[in-house]
C-alpha cells in the first residue's frame, strides 16, 4: 500500500513540475496543506470555458484578443491621470490648469489616434470598460471632468451612433465577469 502511495506521490509531483516547467498553464497556482502530518499539495485549476456553438467560442476568442490589445492602453490611462490629477493639484490659477489639460489632450491624441482609428468596435468597448475598471471614472466622466459637459455629451451621442456608450459602469461580478477572468489571466502571463 505504501508502495502505491508513492508511486501516486511521485506521479503527481512529477506532473506538476512538468507543469511548472511549461510557465503554469492549467492552474491558477498550488498551495501546500499539512493534514495529520501529511503534506497534500493544493491545486487551484483555472476555470474552463465550454461552449455549445462554435460562434460562441468565436466571440470569447474575439474578447481575449480585444483585452490583450486594450489592457495596456487602459494601464497607461490610468498612470496619465493619476499624473494629470497629481499635476491639477499642484497647479495654481484655473487658466493654468487648462492650459495644461490642453496641451495633455492634444499629447494624448496625437499618439493614440491611429492606435483608436484601427480599433474594432468590440476593442473600443472593451477599451471603455477597461477604463472604467483602471481609473474609476467612466470614459464619459472623464471627458466632462476634463473637456466640459457639451465636449462629452457630443462624444456620447456620436459613440451612441456607432453601438457604444460612454456612461458603460465596469460591472465585475455581472455582465463584465468574462473580461475580469481574461484580465486576471493576462496579468498572470496565462495567455499567449
Amino acid at each position: 500500500m505504501k508502495k502505491w502511495a508513492f508511486l501516486l506521490f511521485l506521479a503527481l509531483f512529477a506532473a506538476l513540475s512538468e507543469a511548472q516547467a511549461q510557465g503554469g498553464h492549467g492552474f491558477w497556482h498550488q498551495e501546500w496543506a499539512v493534514e495529520k502530518g501529511d503534506s497534500i499539495p493544493l491545486v487551484h485549476v483555472l476555470p474552463v470555458y465550454v461552449f455549445s456553438r462554435p460562434v460562441d467560442l468565436r466571440r470569447y476568442r474575439r474578447l481575449v484578443d480585444a483585452v490583450k490589445k486594450v489592457y495596456p492602453i487602459a494601464k497607461i490611462a490610468r498612470a496619465k491621470m493619476a499624473t494629470m490629477e497629481a499635476e491639477l493639484t499642484r497647479l495654481p490659477t484655473k487658466k493654468a490648469q487648462k492650459e495644461y489639460i490642453k496641451q495633455i489632450y492634444h499629447e494624448i491624441k496625437d499618439e493614440y489616434t491611429p492606435v483608436l482609428k484601427r480599433m474594432t468596435r468590440t476593442q473600443g468597448r472593451v477599451l471603455l470598460k477597461l477604463i472604467d475598471r483602471e481609473t474609476e471614472y467612466t470614459a464619459y466622466e472623464v471627458l466632462k471632468e476634463f473637456r466640459g459637459g457639451f465636449v462629452a455629451g457630443f462624444w456620447q451621442g456620436i459613440s451612441k451612433i456607432f453601438g457604444q456608450d460612454l456612461k458603460s459602469q465596469y460591472d465585475k461580478d455581472g455582465e463584465d465577469k468574462m473580461i475580469e477572468q481574461i484580465v486576471i489571466y493576462y496579468e498572470a502571463g496565462l495567455l499567449r
